[in-house]
């Protein structure tokens, strides 16, 4: 049974549970293979061959590496048709004041209410470093910032200075203190006044007119030298970073995954996703525009699971009325009819074990007293309770940042935090006495191993 809209259903009174969740988590996986038409016949274009999407950035990735900047220009030209020279793949730095001058002054206001919002939670979650000691021990683990991250903004259907704040302003509550980003040299990326705005705002002063593959493997390998100016003079190399965050598209997500090892990444991220627990309490109006929020990133996965059949024939046809009022009607509706999904389960422990079994990026629990059905919910990149906490809130301006784990790695993975920009190693000092007292220990655990020389580091101070 279906919507007008198309939105699958699954009813676990009667529908094979098992196999409807395997086939929705299916669609909610990114293969890493699955491209348009257009997409094909692009890289038939741009390669001369048909190379799937993970052929396509090891090529890309391996150029750059090789080649350097002139790969990156080459591939800027081929897959953003953008006629970037050395002199202005990276944004001045008058053009990032000229940006932040020309800027609404309430919308700076509003990035500067959100980027405080973010470095309070931020700096309350951060971990500090830890001490334990013992007569003639001290054991401590340390914590210290990356030194260098690059940070992915998307610039293809809408422009998101939103990314910048929720990866930057977490680093920069983490000590960071050389921040890079890059974004497509597009109208809504890095040509885009809002984001350059931002971006000067948060003092951020090394923006790159570079997307997709050929970004992140700029970011991953470094630049040797980059000339900057007209007269081709050549400024300092454009080192390699430590880590690269934020979200892309599908070749974004397999460049990252393929640098991996070479810098570190925050994930590989599949399409923006939701479920929505309602009851009868939960107002269908209310949770209608829920999913047509999280559908209009098309992609997005939007999905309802309630016990109330009435509350999910009412979002049905609330989704149909609301949907008609949206600037972005028709993608919105595809992701709809490709990754929307009402479900109706027996009770509220039900509900509970199928949304967990998903694992999505956002839980909204959408019902009166949402903080008892807590404890039984263990998987989700993050979690809004009750009809007044939107996961636009999330997105926007909460604190905590919006880079979650997609595609059920909320399994095991965690959203981003200041956290993730810290590394952290141990300290240990012994005195000669306590060395003595744990020595026999040592040296029998080094014979067991037959590693004689550990044993006689420790015999030789214990003589």
């Amino acid at each position: 049974m279906s919507t007008p809209l198309s939105i699958s259903r699954i009813d676990t009174r009667r529908d094979d549970v098992e196999q409807a969740l395997a086939a929705l988590r299916a669609k909610l996986s990114p293969a890493g293979n699955v491209v348009s038409e257009a997409g094909r016949q692009r890289t038939i274009d741009v390669f001369g061959e048909p190379l799937s999407p993970q052929q396509v950035v090891e090529r890309i990735c391996g150029d750059v590496r090789s080649q350097g900047l002139a790969a990156v220009l080459d591939y800027s030209r081929k897959l953003d048709r953008a006629e970037l020279t050395p002199a202005k793949v990276r944004v001045s730095a008058e053009e990032l004041a000229a940006a932040h001058a020309a800027a609404d002054p309430e919308f700076l206001a509003t990035v500067r209410r959100i980027r405080d919002n973010i470095l309070e939670f931020q700096r309350a979650i951060l971990h500090r470093d830890v001490e334990v000691t013992r007569p003639g021990v001290v054991l401590r683990q340390r914590y210290t910032p990356l030194a260098r991250i690059g940070v992915c903004v998307p610039g293809g259907a809408a422009a998101y200075p939103s990314t910048v704040l929720m990866t930057a302003v977490p680093a920069q509550a983490a000590g960071v203190p050389e921040i890079v980003v890059i974004a497509p040299p597009t109208k809504f990326g890095a040509n885009n006044p809002v984001v350059l705005a931002t971006c000067h705002e948060l003092g951020i002063r090394e923006v790159y007119r570079v997307g997709g593959a050929q970004g992140v493997a700029m970011l991953a390998y470094g630049i040797d030298e980059l000339p900057i100016s007209a007269a081709d003079s050549l400024a300092p190399r454009i080192p390699k970073v430590d880590k690269i965050v934020g979200p892309g598209n599908l070749f974004v997500a397999l460049a990252k995954r393929h640098v991996y090892g070479e810098v570190d990444i925050d994930s590989i991220a599949g399409p923006s996703e939701v479920v929505v627990i309602a009851d009868d309490s939960t107002r269908p109006d209310y949770t209608a525009a829920d999913l047509l929020a999280q559908a209009e990133h098309a992609p997005g996965a939007s999905i309802l699971v309630t016990w109330s059949e009435r509350m999910l024939e009412a979002t049905a046809r609330e989704l149909e009325s609301q949907v008609a009022r949206l600037e972005r009607s028709e993608v919105t509706i595809q992701s709809l009819r490709d990754f929307g999904c009402l479900i109706l389960v027996r009770d509220e422990a039900e509900a509970c074990r199928i949304t967990d079994a998903i694992a999505p990026e956002h839980l909204h629990i959408a019902i009166d007293g949402a903080e008892r059905l807590l404890p039984h919910l263990k998987n989700a990149g993050a979690t809004f309770l009750g009809n007044h906490s939107p996961v636009a809130l999330g997105d926007y301006a909460a604190g905590p940042s919006h880079v979650l784990p997609t595609g059920g790695t909320a399994r095991w993975a965690s959203g981003l935090s200041a956290n993730h920009f810290l590394r952290s190693s141990s300290v240990i000092g012994y005195s000669a006495e306590a060395l003595a007292a744990i020595g026999p220990d040592v040296m029998r655990l080094a014979d067991v191993e037959g590693l004689t020389a550990h044993r006689e580091s420790v015999a030789i101070r214990n003589s």
